[in-house]
């Protein structure tokens, strides 16, 4: 871009596209003083690997800003970022003054919704990162998962498995950030409630270097041992009596008298009397 419309760029204090010379502005490529650039607060990546950025550092230095950032328009000279973070941040490292960037006019809600969408898809975001994106998003405009799904372009389900990461423990989650698990093992891991199962399952794999079957198996045998055990059948130490020995019980009482064994081996006999009299008779042969 010439030099003529950076001086435009800065001597018009552009706000919208209906603003005059907004079209040499606006939706076009120039030479930005860094200093006049602000960190957006809406940008999803949080984490940046140093060495990474000096590589990239070294990249700009030898051949330039190849992909212009993004920014939109705050005032006189003063722009903020939409995307492109990794690229602004390298430049600074090796001291550049200006760098490429294509101009936005947007507002708070289309500022958070274009970083969330150019990072999503230009970067290696964190599994967590981008669920902590999405949340943000639907929490500030009110977005359904439907409706998210519809704005960066990816399935429901893609957006409700992220989301259920923010459920883990935190532990867990910089675990995730980190890279000492994969976002398979938090999906595995988020099937248990229990925040310190969470975390004792966790431990587990970075310890033992499980991968995420190994997990779901240890899940698995997790939720078996919750479900109540049978109850242990008890010890049958019943027995039976023939007839010839309920005989000897009718014959010395001189009634029918009748025998219930339980399967524990415990059981009762009844002595069935028909008066008074024959009740003491009964007594008399039981005192002998």
């Amino acid at each position: 871009m010439t030099k003529a419309i950076k001086k435009q760029a800065l001597d018009n204090d552009i706000k919208s596209v209906e603003d005059k010379n907004a079209d040499k502005v606006v939706g076009n490529i120039i030479e930005l003083e860094i200093e006049a650039i602000e960190i957006n607060p809406f940008q999803p990546r949080s984490n940046f690997n140093e060495e990474s950025l000096k590589e990239l550092a070294t990249s700009i230095k030898e051949l330039g800003v190849i992909q212009p950032i993004t920014v939109r328009k705050l005032d006189f000279n003063k722009y903020q970022l939409i995307s492109g973070e990794r690229r602004l941040r390298a430049s600074k490292l090796i001291g550049l003054a200006t760098v490429p960037a294509y101009i936005r006019i947007a507002n708070d809600n289309e500022s958070l919704v274009m970083a969330l969408v150019e990072n999503i898809q230009r970067h290696d975001l964190d599994p967590i990162e981008i669920a902590l994106s999405y949340q943000r998003l639907m929490d500030e405009i009110q977005l359904t998962q439907e409706q998210m799904s519809e704005r960066v372009g990816k399935k429901r389900s893609t957006i409700a498995n992220y989301l259920r990461l923010l459920k883990l423990d935190p532990i867990i989650q910089t675990g995730i950030r980190d890279g000492f698990i994969s976002m398979g093992h938090g999906r595995a891991i988020i099937n248990i409630e229990d925040l310190d199962a969470q975390t004792d399952i966790y431990q587990k794999i970075v310890s033992q270097n499980l991968s995420v079957r190994d997990t779901e198996s240890l899940v698995k045998n997790y939720h078996e041992s919750l479900k109540p055990k049978p109850a242990a059948k008890a010890k049958t130490t019943s027995f039976d009596i023939d007839e010839s020995q309920k005989k000897i019980f009718n014959n010395y009482f001189g009634n029918l008298v009748d025998i219930k064994i339980a399967t524990n081996g415990k059981g009762k006999i009844t002595i069935p009397f028909r008066s008074e009299e024959d009740f003491n008779r009964i007594m008399e042969l039981i005192k002998g």
